[in-house]
């Protein structure tokens, strides 16, 4: 779907679900370099159970036009704007990487828009390495193909995907590849500036839950664990063999957690 917000389109998969001012809603925020096609199976699942789906491409990213946001406070300022637009009063807040300090900052600051939050792969702060930030400054296409490794968990950079024929590995890669010149630079320095997490952690108050690869390369367990505790009886959700991806690694498991939160 498409709608116009600040003279930009905005583009959101529904999971093929229609929009009904009577539904919940559940709003996916995608991480650094992605797009709304990371919540395949969580929006699906969602659009066909009562719930309104507003997975976001974010400015510059994806079907959305304008240029990549710079800042993590400036994306939350954006998807409270799009709720106010497809006049969504209140929603679950789901985001994943990047997306989940969008999330975090968006639900201490607008908790009257917040019904919960879910965090994946998060951890605050969220500093990337001087080596991948000139990689992606340069748009040098090494930095996607090292943050994709640094992505995944040991099984997953040698298979093991679930279905036949696919590889989590070059998919990742393929998703990073579509970014637009400059994109994938600005999402990460986004990341690597923002430095009010824990604070926006501790001002959260909405029911909230916290997923964890114990093979996390990008958000370490440990660095996760922090914003879980900084968050008022968040629930930590343990994810095993699992790395960063864990939308593509660990699919049933995220979408069990995401039904108690949702």
């Amino acid at each position: 779907m498409r709608i116009e917000v600040a003279g930009e389109t905005v583009f959101y998969g529904t999971g093929s679900g229609a929009h009904s001012p009577e539904q919940p809603s559940v709003i996916f925020i995608h991480g650094a370099g992605m797009d709304h096609t990371v919540w395949l199976m969580p929006a699906r699942h969602f659009a066909r159970h009562g719930y309104n789906v507003v997975a976001v491409d974010l400015p510059g990213h994806g079907q959305s036009s304008g240029q990549a946001l710079t800042t993590v406070e400036q994306m939350a300022d954006w998807i409270s704007a799009v709720l106010k637009a497809l006049e969504i009063t209140r929603a679950a807040v789901v985001g994943h990487s990047m997306g989940s300090l969008v999330a975090l900052e968006f639900a201490a600051r607008f908790s009257d828009q917040t019904r919960s939050l879910a965090l994946l792969g998060t951890s605050a702060p969220m500093p990337v390495s001087d080596a991948l930030l000139d990689a992606a400054q340069s748009d040098d296409r090494v930095a996607m193909a090292m943050a994709n490794t640094w992505s995944h968990s040991n099984p997953s950079l040698i298979g093991g995907h679930k279905s036949p024929g696919m590889t989590l590995y070059y998919g990742g890669l393929r998703l990073l590849q579509r970014t637009r010149e400059g994109v994938y630079f600005a999402d990460l320095n986004a990341c690597n500036t923002f430095e009010s997490g824990l604070e926006r952690a501790a001002a959260v108050t909405c029911p909230a839950l916290v997923m964890i690869g114990d093979q996390d390369k990008m958000t370490g367990p440990r660095q996760a664990a922090l914003v879980a505790a900084a968050i008022k009886s968040a629930e930590v959700v343990p994810l095993s063999p699992c790395g960063h991806s864990m939308l593509s690694e660990q699919p049933n498991a995220v979408l069990a957690a995401l039904k108690r939160i949702v």
